[in-house]
């Protein structure tokens, strides 16, 4: 385990295509370009002898800060050591297209390089660098080549940097004195990078210019602001820009359990979690990134059809059959390294209902839904009212027998509530609410617990499931004090301090895994909606102080040393840290009654209607923020990618 930096210890950088963790320590371990499921250029994190890494850091001892330029993806670590400071800045750049409309933060343009910043602060400090690239997830070592102007690689890839470097069997390696004032600048080039003809002084310029102005449209102003930016910003960074996709994390099988084999590829995109990030997206007052979804939903489901699947690839593909990386020993020797995702042709009812919801929010939120969609939307219902009486494999996607999962039923319901809302001819109304009510009648009969008063994880199983937390925010109707009692037992049967597991059953793998970070945000939910407002916030609290020095969340906690497990950062994890913070200022603002409505309601209510992009433009041009957007827009030509880099 000590060849592995803690998953704690990694901060996320990226350009809304591909993604870099960088470890407290000054190492890249994990890096893909272009996309997320590419092969990644650096994999240390997966194996730390094959996987190739790529770090800057102090040739001696020394002590670490880090944090994020505020509002922006682009992270500072400050070195502390006997003879002096040195600070080293990673990004990778971003901006808005040219040419883009006024509030157009979805139409995106990246050279897909990592650039990264040594400066001297005070004194001299020894800087040692390593770099060390590989291909085909750590399968080869490129053979590289020392040039003036760095290093190029037999792949096609590059390390730009005026420093002189020497080439070995694992990578090229130089010793630096680094003085106060000093200044260097190191760009890595995937193969067929194109290059940004400018400097990387332009390039922050513009990267930074693009994140505050993203930023900027955050209307939440409450007490965890910087909470919800920091989540905001790792959701924005986990969106796929040429398509629309949100991934549920960047990396691929960082285990939920070491050794347990508990490890999966979470860089593709699935519709819940795309729906719930977009709900909390929708909850701040953004819009862009919803309407390009709605466009990448269509083409992935018509990819499908007439199947819908629970997650499509980035670019729609509707394949992603799984395999092993068995050259790989897997973080900490967590075996085995997986790619693709065997769970992606499951049956899972509760997906229809999130798209569903989504849909409704976007309606709500005064977008207009075209007849191809409301279509499509009627085809999802028809779907749910056919189908939500069989079994499925639940949204945790258990990959034993499939049950007759509560939450598969209540979503089911959702999906045809929302779209009587939404669409169809009157016959076709008539039968969603019949299949509504029969779902609803089968809830009460079959999915509670009539010796203990509560929600049951599957029908005529004894189990608790954590999933029931988030019952009463979809409208369902539930007695309040059957909800309270689940709400009691899961604190009781699958708590650990502030934290919550998703279940204690068995689950078809091995071994056991850790807290579910998103059922900890849920419970804090349930809590306020039950009108439980000192202990949601004191959990609330608890949660916001388990996240990483650099407010970043893992998908999985261990309850006991708080040590991050699963895919990092965990895209549910942050969409739930943002609800949580928006029902407080609900509550704060509205009362309970606004808590305990639905999300198109509740979203509605935060983003105070639909004042639209003038309002909004308005609104910028009074706080004297405008200029941000003009210099941003002149500065992307400065670094527009024009044409292949060449060693």
């Amino acid at each position: 385990m000590t060849r592995y930096s803690p998953i704690r210890d990694y901060a996320l950088v990226g350009d809304c295509h591909g993604a870099a963790l960088v470890s407290r320590a000054g190492s890249i371990d994990w890096c893909t370009f272009g996309r997320f499921d590419d092969a990644p250029m650096f994999c240390a994190i997966l194996d730390a002898e094959r996987g190739g890494s790529f770090h800057i850091r102090p040739a001696v001892d020394f002590t670490v800060e880090r944090g994020y330029l505020p509002a922006t993806n682009v992270l500072q670590t400050t070195f502390w050591t006997a003879s002096g400071t040195i600070r080293l800045t990673d990004f990778m750049p971003v901006g808005r297209l040219p040419g883009a409309s006024l509030h157009d933060y979805v139409t995106l343009c990246s050279p897909s390089v990592l650039a990264r910043v040594v400066e001297g602060i005070s004194g001299t400090v020894g800087v040692t660098v390593l770099y060390d690239p590989t291909t085909d997830y750590g399968g080869h070592r490129p053979l590289l080549t020392a040039m003036e102007s760095g290093v190029a690689g037999s792949d096609g890839s590059q390390l730009r940097s005026s420093l002189a470097y020497q080439v070995g069997d694992r990578g090229a390696t130089t010793e630096i004195e680094v003085r106060a004032g000093d200044r260097h600048e190191l760009l890595v080039y995937p193969p067929r990078a194109r290059d940004p003809r400018a400097s990387v002084g332009e390039l922050l310029e513009t990267t930074v210019a693009f994140w505050r102005e993203w930023t900027d449209y955050i209307r939440y102003e409450g007490p965890h602001r910087d909470a919800v930016v920091r989540s905001a910003l790792a959701l924005k960074a986990m969106t796929y820009a040429p398509s629309g996709a949100l991934v549920a994390s960047p990396t691929t099988s960082l285990p939920e359990a070491i050794g347990a084999g508990r490890n999966w590829d979470y860089r593709y995109c699935w519709l819940r979690d795309s729906a719930l990030t977009l709900y909390a997206l929708a909850s701040l007052g953004y819009s862009g990134e919803a309407s390009r979804f709605g466009e990448y939903l269509l083409l992935a489901c018509h990819a499908s059809y007439p199947r819908l699947l629970i997650m499509y690839g980035i670019d729609g593909e509707p394949e992603l059959p799984e395999r092993t990386l068995d050259h790989l020993e897997g973080y900490a020797a967590s075996s085995p390294v997986r790619i693709g995702n065997g769970a992606h042709d499951q049956t899972q009812h509760d997906v229809i209902g999130e798209v569903l919801d989504w849909a409704h929010i976007q309606h709500v939120l005064g977008t207009r839904l075209g007849e191809n969609t409301r279509s499509f939307l009627a085809e999802l219902a028809d779907r749910a009212a056919a189908e939500w009486h069989r079994p499925d494999s639940g949204l945790w996607e258990m990959r034993g027998e499939p049950l007759h999962y509560v939450y598969s039923k209540v979503m089911s319901w959702v999906a045809l509530d929302r779209a009587c809302r939404l669409t169809g001819s009157r016959k076709k109304k008539s039968n969603w609410r019949r299949a509504a009510d029969e779902i609803v009648q089968a809830v009460h009969s079959d999915g509670v617990d009539r010796s203990h008063g509560t929600l049951v994880q599957a029908f005529g199983k004894p189990h608790l499931d954590a999933a029931l937390l988030t019952i009463p925010f979809t409208g369902f109707p539930l007695a309040p004090d059957v909800f309270e009692r689940t709400v009691d037992a899961i604190v009781e049967d699958l708590g650990a301090g502030p934290f919550v597991y998703r279940y204690r059953c068995p689950d078809g793998m091995q071994g056991e895994e850790g807290a579910f970070l998103i059922c900890s945000f849920w419970l804090v939910d349930a809590l306020l909606w039950l009108g439980r407002k000192q202990e949601a916030k004191q959990r609330f609290d608890a949660l916001l102080r388990a996240a990483n020095d650099v407010g970043l969340f893992a998908e999985e906690i261990d309850a006991a040393s708080e040590s991050f497990l699963g895919n990092f950062p965990q895209a549910f994890t942050h969409l739930a840290l943002i609800h949580t913070a928006t029902l407080f200022e609900l509550e704060d603002q509205h009362g309970l009654d606004a808590v305990r409505s639905d999300n198109a309601t509740r979203a509605r209510r935060l983003v105070g209607a639909t004042a639209g992009p003038l309002a909004l433009w308005n609104a910028f041009r009074k706080s004297g923020r405008i200029g941000r957007f003009r210099s941003s827009k002149e500065s992307q030509a400065l670094w527009a990618s024009r044409s292949p880099a060449s060693p």
